[in-house]
């Protein structure tokens, strides 16, 4: 139940975070929060990670929906006892359901998140895109330490 707590406040906090900046900045403004390295940006995608498959909502409708329900029935079945593996899922279900509510109330997603990474400006995203990137660095994490406990049980085995 915890792991559907933690998805729910990603939700809430991804959503609460788009409401600010739809509310209280012009589309295009940034404002400098580390100069030359953070900002707020208020910014809108309609596609995927760096606007790929731009106005394909229908299809993310219905990766997303695939998605949640693979990853309910993953932590319902497969993740039980595995802490590591259930944050992993308990992240993706967060940013996957707060970037689908986008999708489907305002037919593209908030972005404003807006880095430069030395010289590189890093592409705009939120609170949901986050939460997606460090749910599958735990997923793999969780995988490399599941294939180091694999390779430990072989060694003992010979």
């Amino acid at each position: 139940m915890i792991f559907y707590i933690i998805a729910f406040f990603i939700v809430a906090l991804d959503q609460f975070t788009k409401w600010l900046v739809v509310k209280n900045m012009e589309l295009g403004e940034s404002i400098p929060i580390i100069q030359n390295f953070f900002y707020l940006t208020s910014h809108r995608n309609r596609g995927a990670a760096w606007g790929i498959l731009e106005n394909q909502m229908w299809l993310f409708y219905i990766i997303t929906v695939i998605v949640v329900v693979a990853i309910i029935y993953y932590l319902e079945k497969h993740a039980k006892g595995k802490y590591l593996f259930q944050l992993s899922l308990s992240f993706i279900l967060g940013g996957a359901i707060g970037n689908f509510i986008d999708r489907v109330f305002r037919q593209e997603v908030v972005d404003f998140v807006d880095t430069y990474i030395f010289t590189y400006d890093f592409p705009i995203f939120n609170i949901a895109d986050s939460a997606l990137t460090i749910g599958v660095i735990l997923m793999f994490i969780q995988l490399i330490i599941e294939a180091r406990e694999e390779k430990e049980k072989k060694n003992e085995q010979h």
